[in-house]
């Protein structure tokens, strides 16, 4: 059964920062390229690629996210700093791969930057 488990959200003063993991299971890890997005319409956050050495950012996060893998954990995180109340959303972890055109999806954190 595959598992995508977004922890790590939470409600965060504005310049604050929050560290998001996706803890995964159910599928190889490291074959998967992994996406952090938010928001109803899921905007791309950030992205790393299979072996981590690979990583793209929405300019908004530019210089405030780190995304980042462990693949012997099976987990992504998302570093966030310099929070702003813009950056309130539900935040989602995706695995995909696009040889097979697989795509996993989490529940989503909710982040909240609020003073």
């Amino acid at each position: 059964q595959v598992q995508l488990v977004e922890s790590g959200g939470g409600l965060v003063q504005p310049g604050g920062s929050l560290r998001l993991s996706c803890v995964t299971s159910g599928f190889t890890f490291n074959w998967y390229a992994m996406t952090w997005s938010r928001g109803k319409e899921r905007e791309l956050v950030a992205a790393i690629g299979r072996a981590g050495d690979t990583t793209i950012y929405a300019d908004s996060v530019k210089g405030r996210f780190t995304i980042s893998r462990d693949n012997a954990k099976n987990t992504v995180y998302l570093e966030m700093n310099n929070l702003k109340p813009e950056d309130t959303a539900v935040y989602y972890c995706k695995a995909s791969d696009p040889s097979t055109r697989t795509t996993y999806w989490g529940q989503g954190t909710q982040v909240t930057v609020s003073s």
